[in-house]
């Protein structure tokens, strides 16, 4: 069962923004796990394959700052800052969990969170104030579903796709990066963790059948001392055309409503690769009339 997570923060003393990278969060993130399970932290910590979780940058709470750009519904998350965030400023961060396991052990975290308790990043402390895992209106991060309920309420007949990707997203093709969100890209990433965590294996999806139809992005460079990361930002939309049966459909609405929870491309636990369905006014289409 995938879990999206909103953890709302407040810092006790101003961090540096040299903090507020990936790897740092990655590593407070570590630090929650072990503080509940020791063993499952240091297992997260040492493992190359696919992580069972994704993670977000830190965002400042206030929904008009000028740093969140909508766009058709989408919005742009701050990905790197160049100045520190203030003390008492209220931030959020999203954590979402692939699977029961992962959220099984972080249950006991979450039923006895200490609102007292500091955590560190960097130099900085911070203190979880609340978490929210329920759809929220002025919060469209915050949402939990199980994997039969994604797959039960994905449409057969929607032909239209649209994401948003709101922080850099790129796609490993053999040695290098690219940042082209072609649909292979795109829909295998997505298959790729659905089959790993599902347990509702698609065997295969009909992407031939899945057609770009609207493109609003562009590149962002994010840089620290180590590397270098491009990645696209934007929005996206797909079309599925053509002589496609029902469940095919079915398959790639679930996909892509998975895409909330899994992120998209590399990165994800580093906060890259965010990604979620925008809904507008969908066309339905009548398969094998088109």
């Amino acid at each position: 069962m995938p879990h999206s997570l909103v953890l709302n923060l407040l810092p006790q003393s101003p961090i540096p923004p040299q903090y507020l990278t990936g790897r740092h969060l990655h590593a407070l993130f570590l630090t929650l796990v072990s503080s509940v399970d020791t063993t499952l932290g240091d297992r997260l910590h040492d493992s190359t394959a696919d992580k069972a979780f994704t993670l977000s940058p830190l965002q400042i709470s206030n929904t008009n700052s000028p740093l969140l750009k909508g766009g058709k519904g989408g919005a742009k998350l701050q990905y790197s800052h160049q100045q520190p965030i203030p003390a008492g400023t209220p931030c959020w961060w999203r954590i979402s969990l692939l699977d029961d396991t992962l959220f099984g052990k972080l249950t006991q975290l979450w039923l006895n969170l200490n609102p007292n308790r500091p955590w560190h990043l960097g130099p900085a402390d911070l203190y979880i104030t609340s978490i929210q895992g329920t759809p929220q209106s002025i919060q469209p991060w915050a949402n939990a579903s199980t994997y039969a309920q994604l797959y039960e309420e994905a449409s057969e007949r929607n032909s239209s796709i649209n994401l948003s990707f709101s922080t850099p997203t790129a796609f490993r093709q053999g040695q290098y990066d690219s940042t082209l969100p072609t649909r292979e890209s795109v829909f295998n990433s997505l298959l790729s963790r659905w089959n790993k965590y599902s347990g509702i294996e698609f065997s295969q999806i009909a992407i031939e059948s899945i057609f770009p139809s609207f493109v609003n992005i562009h590149t962002e460079i994010l840089a620290d001392s180590r590397s270098k990361f491009i990645g696209i930002i934007g929005e996206v939309s797909y079309k599925i055309l053509g002589e496609i049966e029902p469940i095919q459909i079915k398959q790639i609405n679930a996909l892509a409503d998975f895409a909330l929870y899994a992120g998209i491309g590399r990165k994800t636990t580093m906060g890259m690769g965010m990604t979620r369905r925008l809904y507008s006014n969908t066309v339905q289409i009548s398969p094998k009339h088109l």
